[in-house]
């Protein structure tokens, strides 16, 4: 999963900054100070030591007290920073009402994409998300490219986090390589996030010249908050190459920097904690992997960072203290797995598929009853045991023969829909490379009673009839097929209102909109799949989506509701009775 880190590039979207330096002593002073120079210093101690939010309360008060709407609108910025996520969100209002009527091209883009950094950090991926695609669209309105790369480099990072490292390591590397008016500082850290995108998908060369450029650079420079992200980094990749006690060594400098030197970066802190838990693991140094899995526990209680490797973590304690037979702490860290493992099914939906198989939660929710119920009745462990490996067998074996038996009626239903579709085998005439709403495939018309006898008196014979026409063209041309149909985008094309049409579809085809669609898809797809020997060697996400379907998964949930079967035996009894 992902570490990204958003440093100064996303802290400054749309602004400019002057830069202006001076040996005045007597600038030294808030009152003395221009608005640049107040800037550069703020952004300057957020990545290291010092009061940046006296400097941003400092700011906004002398830009209201000139009537400066610009840098007032530039001081909600700096101040929303320093806030909690809801006095944060009010600044942003805040921001976004005093730059309502401005004709910068920034806003209001700065604003959206200010905000979908803001839910990220406090790991609301879904409103991020929606901020960055506003943020977006408003920077192509006003054809602004830095903030147009702002945005894509967001949600590359958000891809990057539900595990699609490759897509984000395309859209970093071009960003980083190819924009020209992405500043060098952007640029490197672009090629800092560039590298451990390379370390997810193994391109561990490409990733360990990144890191060296890094280090020399920050080196160079005299940047030691650059330095150390690039040395954890580092730590980061040769756990990944297994040479533990090397990255050992360069992450214990890193835990003495991150924890030792006023640097409030949780992120930071944690995967420190983390790649060394993992590296003392790697030496089955087991003591040590958990002194460290242990300090990330109290950070997560005291600063709720939540993120996908902490499940790493608790399996790690859980199993450690199951094997020194404690389960009173073994108790605690399933409990806080649970806590965990809930916040991240909610925020982190899209990376399910990624749970642990050992420990997924319903696993884990009859482990903790099972320890509960040990510690508080003091009953013999052999007894507990002897009683669950009875629960467990009696169990396993009444799921075998309900499995069982579902499997064959699964079987004798897909059977009967293949020889149906065979039937109907020498009547359809399908093309090779089938293009949308082009299929030649003629569908019966579902008919539930006469147009006078169920149609309502709100809609005339002849538009009804008309309506039901154009209904069976769409179903004859395979119009069904293409992805993103609505009622509503149905009906314009036909040319009549969304309640003529689903009152239409209801009365005549006995079913609502949605169902009707997804019956002319799976319909579809049951005699295509049984007939097609190419369309069934396609993989399942090419069919769902050659079927009209987002994803692979309504595909399969659509096609078990509607048949009674699932797809995967469908497709195998299709096998078994063709050989092919």
């Amino acid at each position: 999963m992902m570490k990204i880190k958003f440093l100064l590039l996303f802290l400054i979207i749309g602004a400019v900054f002057c830069h202006a330096q001076t040996n005045n002593e007597e600038k030294n002073t808030p009152e003395k100070r221009t608005y640049e120079e107040l800037e550069k210093e703020f952004y300057s101690n957020r990545m290291g030591e010092g009061n940046s939010k006296s400097i941003a309360d400092y700011y906004l008060k002398k830009a209201k007290s000139e009537k400066d709407a610009m840098h007032t609108a530039e001081g909600y910025v700096m101040r929303h920073f320093e806030e909690n996520l809801s006095d944060a969100l009010k600044d942003l209002d805040s921001l976004q009402h005093i730059t309502q009527s401005s004709k910068e091209n920034t806003y209001p883009a700065r604003i959206y994409l200010l905000r979908g950094n803001l839910y990220f950090k406090n790991n609301n991926l879904q409103s991020a998300l929606n901020n960055y695609i506003l943020g977006l669209k408003y920077a192509k309105e006003k054809g602004n490219k830095r903030q147009i790369a702002m945005a894509h480099i967001s949600i590359a990072y958000l891809n990057n986090y539900i595990g699609k490292h490759a897509e984000t390591a395309k859209v970093l590397r071009h960003y980083a390589y190819d924009a020209d008016y992405m500043n060098e500082d952007e640029k490197k850290t672009l090629k800092m996030n560039l590298a451990d995108a390379y370390i997810e998908i193994n391109k561990m060369d490409s990733a360990y010249i990144l890191i060296q450029d890094g280090l020399q650079e920050s080196r160079k420079n005299k940047d030691l908050y650059r330095y150390y992200e690039n040395l954890g980094l580092l730590g980061y990749y040769n756990l990944h190459s297994k040479k533990y006690q090397k990255a050992i060594e360069g992450l214990l400098e890193c835990e003495k920097y991150f924890f030792t030197n006023n640097i409030s970066d949780i992120r930071s802190q944690n995967y420190t904690l983390l790649y060394l838990g993992k590296s003392y693991a790697g030496l089955q140094q087991k003591d040590k992997a958990v002194d460290f899995f242990r300090k990330i526990d109290s950070m997560v209680l005291k600063t709720n960072y939540i993120y996908p490797e902490l499940r790493d973590v608790y399996t790690y304690l859980i199993d450690y203290y199951k094997e020194n037979s404690d389960t009173e702490k073994q108790l605690y860290y399933v409990e806080r797995f649970l806590k965990v493992d809930n916040v991240l099914y909610t925020q982190f939906r899209y990376i399910s598929r990624e749970l642990p198989r050992r420990y997924d939660t319903p696993e884990l929710q009859q482990e903790k009853e099972s320890i509960t119920n040990e510690l508080t009745k003091r009953k013999s462990l052999f007894y507990i045991v002897l009683s669950l490996l009875l629960i467990s067998h009696l169990l396993f074996i009444n799921v075998y023969f309900k499995y069982k038996k579902s499997e064959k009626n699964y079987k004798k239903i897909a059977q009967d829909l293949i020889l149906s579709a065979n039937e109907r085998r020498f009547d359809r005439d399908y093309k090779s490379e089938p293009e949308k709403e082009t299929f030649s495939e003629t569908l019966p018309i579902e008919n539930t009673g006469s147009s006078e006898d169920r149609t309502t008196r709100t809609i005339s014979e002849d538009i009804a009839q008309n309506i039901l026409k154009d209904l069976e063209i769409f179903e004859n041309k395979d119009q069904f097929l293409s992805r993103g149909i609505t009622l509503g985008s149905l009906a314009k094309k036909i040319k009549t209102n969304s309640k003529y049409l689903s009152e239409i579809i209801n009365t005549h085809k006995g079913k609502n909109f949605a169902t009707y669609l997804n019956d002319l898809r799976i319909d579809y797809a049951i005699s295509r799949l049984a007939n097609d020997r190419k369309f069934r060697s396609y993989k399942i996400p090419f069919i769902a989506e050659e079927l009209g379907y987002n994803n692979e998964q309504a595909f399969t949930l659509a096609f078990k509701k509607r048949t009674g079967t699932p797809l995967s035996i469908y497709l195998k009894e299709i096998e078994n009775m063709t050989g092919k």
